[in-house]
């Protein structure tokens, strides 16, 4: 809040560059296929960090990834739409992208949203990169 007019500063509450709260993004190989381990918050705050990942990976030729969530503790719409986002960016590459995820909190965006219909959803990593074509180990 602005200390004299009560309004919200919005240069108050920026993050600072460079800093995620609540997100953590690593990847790893794995079958063949690039795992992306997620963890945290994804909302508007953090969606970005998950963004230039995804943009990153995909942009280095990993076009079949899996996104490990089961580490994720909140999704809102911004979150979704960057995993849309990335769906739409290795379908370009005629890649995939799979999720993993068994939070129910999590998994009833999911199908509010109709996106289960969208994204292929795993119980764990190695059945997601069986799914995807990706060599066993």
């Amino acid at each position: 809040m602005h200390p004299t007019s009560g309004r919200c500063d919005p240069a108050a509450t920026r993050l600072p560059v460079g800093e995620p709260v609540d997100l953590s993004v690593t990847s790893r190989e794995q079958g063949g296929r690039t795992v992306v381990e997620v963890g945290g918050e994804i909302d508007v705050y953090t969606a970005p960090v998950l963004r230039e990942r995804l943009n990153d990976l995909v942009g280095e030729g990993h076009h079949h990834l899996v996104v490990d969530m089961e580490r994720v503790d909140f999704l809102d719409s911004t979150g979704l739409g960057v995993l849309v986002g990335g769906l739409k960016r290795v379908r370009a590459h005629d890649g995939s992208l799979h999720l993993v995820c068994t939070q129910e909190k999590i998994l009833k965006v999911f199908r509010i949203t109709g996106l289960t219909k969208v994204f292929p959803i795993h119980s764990t990593v190695d059945e997601a990169v069986a799914a995807t074509g990706g060599a066993s180990g």
